[in-house]
């Protein structure tokens, strides 16, 4: 699962999500306020946080679409990014 971190994070860009639900790995984002500019600032924010950059081939709405395939995604970056 997810660190406390992405969560707190993610929160932050989840308007109608209320601070007493669990988040759930298949959490629709899109149900819960993350529209295509809530997209850009979490990315910006996850990339800051977490010293990535998301490639091309992973900015899709289906890499935002629940905080399963985000936190997925982006596990997978942090152990690509430190093997280099």
């Amino acid at each position: 699962m997810w660190n406390e971190q992405f969560e707190a994070t993610l929160r932050k860009h989840l308007p109608f999500l209320p601070d007493d639900e669990e988040l759930r790995p298949e959490l629709d984002l899109r149900e819960f306020g993350l529209d295509s500019m809530g997209v850009i600032d979490l990315l910006v924010s996850l990339e800051s946080e977490y010293s990535v950059h998301l490639s091309d081939d992973l900015l899709s709405m289906d890499t935002f679409a629940t905080p399963g395939v985000l936190w997925a995604a982006l596990a997978e970056l942090q152990k690509t990014e430190e093997r280099q």
